[in-house]
């Protein structure tokens, strides 16, 4: 007599536009009408789009101006992340009245194992949908699903019903589902991957299966087991239910570009400022340091140092961020700067933990 097959029931929520959503919520003039959180007519990235700017190709990381060229009637909204942490942190209340295994990724999406769950509900997209309409009606902003067997799926589906939509991916669909999918849609598939894809033939879920593990170790290293094997259905990441921090950041996008190191110094100053105090106020201290360096034609740099010690105080980030300013002389003139700490003292081993599975 064969084993019924066993299953993990994930959901992925993820807000639809929500920083955007959260200003058209807040501030009824912005509804209907097409909003970019940060970013200017003239400086700046867009950090997030609403619906109605998208319409026009207005997206995430686009720079302000070529929104507004996009976009004649953009109205650019200055972010503020002390709200969108506020709403976030309602959202994750309700979460957690379903199952204690939710992963965040960031403020507006998160993994919920719900295998076992609090409601005992053995439907995975009847609890998706009342977690949805929760969020509507308590926080009032709308969220779309996605409902599979493992977090890549799962991931790939909450995109396909947007705005205020959910999919469910079943155990017996999950193939059929990736061998159809355009190799772009392929969550962790960048543009340049796929752009290497197109020229080895591979255009979809199909094309990709059919290349041997051996063929894709060769042209895309660890990353082509990865391949290999999600395109089978194949994903064992569980969700955690805590995230370790890997690293710490603070940056600035100036109003006018910047050419003295002199000046770029008085910035990092206030950048150190900043990280020092996020790096406070988690008890966190780090012996990689990273100086990041966007230039006018937005083209990036990082520079790097490794310590024998862990560091957290701004005189020392200061010391070790001058040395990696001076470094080597600039090519352009620069309009961010950003300091980041890796390598940190709260990283340690990962305990092995196995994850039963249950009846989908």
């Amino acid at each position: 007599m064969s084993e019924t097959p066993t299953y993990r029931k994930i959901i992925h929520i993820d807000m639809d536009a929500f920083y955007a959503s959260v200003e058209q919520m807040d501030n009824p003039e912005l509804r209907g009408k097409p909003v970019a959180v940060g970013g200017s007519e003239n400086r700046g990235v867009v950090s997030a789009a609403s619906y109605e700017a998208r319409k026009f190709g207005v997206r995430s990381a686009l720079s302000g101006a070529l929104a507004k060229k996009y976009c004649p009637e953009i109205i650019f909204v200055r972010p503020r992340f002390d709200r969108y942490k506020e709403i976030s942190s309602k959202i994750h209340k309700i979460f957690h009245d379903y199952t204690d295994l939710v992963e965040p990724l960031s403020l507006d999406e998160a993994y919920l194992d719900v295998t076992q769950n609090k409601k005992g509900n053995p439907s995975a997209s009847l609890l998706a949908q009342e977690i949805r309409q929760r969020i509507f009606n308590e926080v009032g902003l709308t969220a779309s699903a996605g409902i599979s067997v493992n977090k890549f799926v799962a991931k790939i589906a909450s995109d396909y019903n947007k705005p205020n939509g959910q999919k469910t991916v079943n155990p017996d669909e999950v193939e059929a589902f990736l061998e159809d999918l355009p190799i772009r849609k392929f969550y962790g598939v960048g543009k340049v991957t796929t752009e290497k894809m197109y020229q080895l033939g591979i255009f979809t879920g199909t094309d990709l299966k059919s290349k041997s593990l051996e063929f894709l170790e060769k042209h895309f290293g660890k990353s082509g087991t990865f391949y290999y094997h999600v395109v089978r259905g194949i994903h064992n990441s569980e969700v955690k239910s805590s995230r370790i921090t890997k690293s710490v950041a603070a940056e600035h996008t100036f109003d006018v570009n910047l050419s003295s190191e002199i000046f770029m110094m008085q910035q990092l100053e206030r950048i150190a400022t900043s990280l020092e105090k996020r790096l406070q106020r988690h008890n966190i201290s780090g012996k990689t340091i990273t100086l990041k360096i966007k230039y006018s034609d937005f083209s990036q740099q990082t520079r790097s140092k490794t310590l024998p010690y862990f560091i957290s105080d701004k005189s020392l980030i200061m010391e070790n961020v001058e040395e990696l300013l001076y470094q080597e002389k600039m090519k352009d003139s620069v309009r961010l700067l950003g300091i980041s700490l890796s390598n940190l003292n709260n990283e340690v081993k990962k305990a092995v933990v196995v994850q039963l599975k249950f009846t989908f």
